[in-house]
């Protein structure tokens, strides 16, 4: 199995994502090549929690305006975003208090 750093990216706070947590859903940015039981094994081992469900969404980059020489059009990063429901009672800290 993969290691916890090689799977999380980082843990997505958005007014949205905050929402979510009410729901107990989390959203994390995940890196792209993890699936959803590295995603689940990781969740659950690095913030002890009951993880029920995984969501995975791919996010396309948007087109940017580069200024090198000359003016050209570039790309950010494609990036897989995670929403993880954990089970009822249960939260993660990172996401209360904010």
């Amino acid at each position: 199995m993969k290691s916890i750093d090689k799977i999380i990216d980082r843990p997505l706070i958005t007014e949205k994502t905050m929402a979510l947590a009410k729901q107990n859903k989390y959203t994390f940015r995940v890196f792209p090549d993890a699936n959803k039981i590295e995603i689940r094994d990781a969740i659950q081992q690095a913030f002890n929690v009951k993880v029920l469900k995984v969501n995975v969404i791919n996010v396309k980059g948007k087109t940017k305006a580069m200024r090198y020489r000359r003016f050209r059009e570039g790309r950010t990063a494609d990036w897989k975003k995670a929403i993880v429901t954990v089970a009822p009672g249960q939260r993660i800290p990172i996401f209360e208090g904010l």
